[in-house]
């Protein structure tokens, strides 16, 4: 038999500094990560306040269901530093149309939320000048065609080099 010497090893200061600097290294690149996400993604709709616009769900729900029913199409273009917006009936034919309201809502943060007011433009197409900034939009178009409220055309949309995608 050989004689074999046992080395004992130590833990030392270095063993416990590459421990805790591998500890806090995967704790904070976790944190980056998920930061990254957290801000590059869809974070929920802000509104003032969550319980009014919980009670106003089903009577929202009921009208879009109604106007649904009309079988109407919007055409929302958005191009050039122009947003343009038309509606049809079901057989594609244009509707007169009074007033055009849009509405650009951020989804994560009310900061960047702009109201604009399309004007008559050629045809039954309504325009106004306006460049949103490249992301994505909740679009909120309400428009006055002659019915006792205005019709809502609501879409989420991606704008990318000044239009929409």
């Amino acid at each position: 038999m050989s004689a074999r010497s046992q080395k004992s090893r130590e833990f030392t200061g270095r063993h416990m500094l590459l421990t805790i600097l591998g500890f806090f290294g995967v704790v904070i690149g976790v944190n980056v990560t998920m930061a990254t996400l957290a801000s590059t993604s869809w974070t929920g709709l802000v509104v003032e306040n969550t319980y009014v616009a919980s009670q106003q769900f089903n009577r929202k729900a009921e009208e879009g269901r109604i106007q649904a029913a009309l079988g109407w199409i919007g055409k929302l273009t958005i191009a050039w530093g122009e947003v343009r917006y038309g509606l049809s009936d079901a057989a594609g034919k244009p509707l007169p149309l009074h007033a055009v309201k849009v509405l650009f809502r951020h989804p994560a943060y009310e900061a960047e939320d702009k109201a604009v007011i399309l004007a008559s433009a050629a045809g039954q197409e309504f325009a106004a000048q306006h460049t949103p900034k490249d992301g994505v939009w909740i679009v909120e178009i309400d428009a006055d065609a002659g019915l006792a409220e205005p019709y809502r055309d609501v879409r989420r949309i991606m704008i990318s080099k000044g239009a929409i995608q």
